[in-house]
Order: structure tokens, then sequence, then C-alpha cells
């Protein structure tokens, strides 16, 4: 996939996916790998910025597999965000998949 539009959906589908549940950091990149092609390298810096900008909040919570896993919560703010961003990428894409079926008439 190209690496700008990676880029440019990326926040959208962590944002989605933490609003079908609250998850811990490996979980969500595995959900969100499932989807584009992304490793911890690129999840985590996402996700604590998230954090600073109050769209998510965490807590701990004990493990059956080893330490406790922090877990990211969508907060009011971020579900108003994430709802933005969705709206967004909406009127986006169906603008573009616009342009590209009136360029393929031209044909």
């Amino acid at each position: 996939m190209n690496v700008q539009f990676k880029k440019g959906v990326l926040e959208l589908v962590v944002l989605m996916s933490v609003t079908k549940k609250d998850m811990y950091g490996y979980e969500l990149v595995s959900e969100v790998s499932k989807i584009i092609d992304v490793n911890e390298g690129t999840i985590y810096p996402l996700l604590k910025r998230l954090t600073n900008e109050h769209y998510f909040e965490t807590y701990l919570k004990e493990s059956t597999e080893g330490p406790p896993r922090k877990y990211y919560h969508l907060t009011a703010a971020g579900l108003i965000y994430k709802d933005n961003l969705r709206n967004e990428w909406q009127d986006f894409s169906s603008k573009v998949n616009e342009f590209i079926k009136e360029c393929e008439r031209d044909d």
C-alpha cells in the first residue's frame, strides 16, 4: 500500500478499532495490521499522541500472561474526533472515487 495513503488513514483506523472495545497496544497493532501493514513502532507513537491530546485515556489491567497491560479507551472528546475524522474520510473518499469514475469514462 502507498505510504502516503497509509499515513492518511491510520489514525482513523486506530480510533475506529478502539470504538469496538478497549484494547492494549499489541492487540491494537494486531487489529490494525488486518487492514494496514503496520508495526509497533508506528502505532505506539500515535497512541501516545492521541492520549496526550485527550482522545484516549489509559488504564492498567492484570494479565494472566505476564505484567499488567495498558488499555486504551476512547474519551468523549475521542468519540467526537473519531466521528469527525470518519465523516471527513467518507466525504473525501467519495469525492476521489467519483473523480476516478469520471476520468475512466473519459478514456
